[in-house]
């Protein structure tokens, strides 16, 4: 079984914030293969469903924290311990400062660079979980980055945002059978980096 959590915030005040968008790619995930509707469980909101892979079908969980951001471990671990899912199923997508906008990249554990929602969640289940970062840029002055994170996306970068979220939806089935590698490739490929070249015409 796979544990997937998007972080963000809870409220509509927060909906849009470039710090949500691990909330809107899970929403896109539930979209795209008819998970089931949303409920509260867990400190979080849960939706579950499955994904056909050529092992047969993953039974995979969607975990959205209510808890706020920095807490989002409870709510992991939370879910992590009542269906005894291990490290290596857990999979968080977070917002990431380190990427430029729009860039994507699936990595196992590693340090928390500052935020503190991946802090948490290493505290209350371990740090070695995979993360899809999703570059949101980095404003260039440590002491902006609160107000940055918490500020909307704007209007030029939503059509990334939306693609890349789509992308990550459309490509899970690869991660859900193992094919890591192949699935980053396929994000990619599927919704480039705002400053990424398309791909080729012989690539399509």
């Amino acid at each position: 079984m796979l544990l997937i959590a998007g972080l963000g915030n809870p409220g509509a005040r927060y909906a849009r914030n470039r710090h949500n968008i691990g909330f809107m790619a899970v929403d896109a995930i539930a979209r795209a293969h008819g998970f089931g509707p949303w409920k509260s469980r867990f400190s979080a909101l849960v939706s579950e469903g499955a994904f056909d892979t050529p092992s047969g079908p993953v039974k995979t969980l969607l975990v959205k924290p209510q808890t706020f951001y920095n807490l989002s471990g409870q709510a992991v671990g939370e879910a992590a311990r009542f269906y005894k899912i291990p490290l290596s199923g857990i999979v968080v997508f977070h917002d990431e400062l380190d990427l430029a906008p729009g860039k994507f990249r699936l990595k196992t554990g590693g340090g928390n660079a500052g935020n503190n929602g991946l802090k948490s969640i290493a505290q209350h289940v371990g740090a070695d979980f995979q993360r899809g970062r999703i570059g949101i840029g980095h404003p260039g002055d440590k002491d902006r980055v609160t107000g940055y994170v918490l500020s909307d996306i704007p209007k030029a970068d939503e059509a990334w945002a939306g693609r890349l979220c789509g992308a990550i939806a459309e490509a899970l089935p690869l991660l859900a059978a193992g094919e890591r590698d192949a699935f980053q490739t396929r994000v990619t490929f599927l919704a480039p980096a705002p400053d990424s070249p398309g791909p080729r015409a012989d690539q399509a």
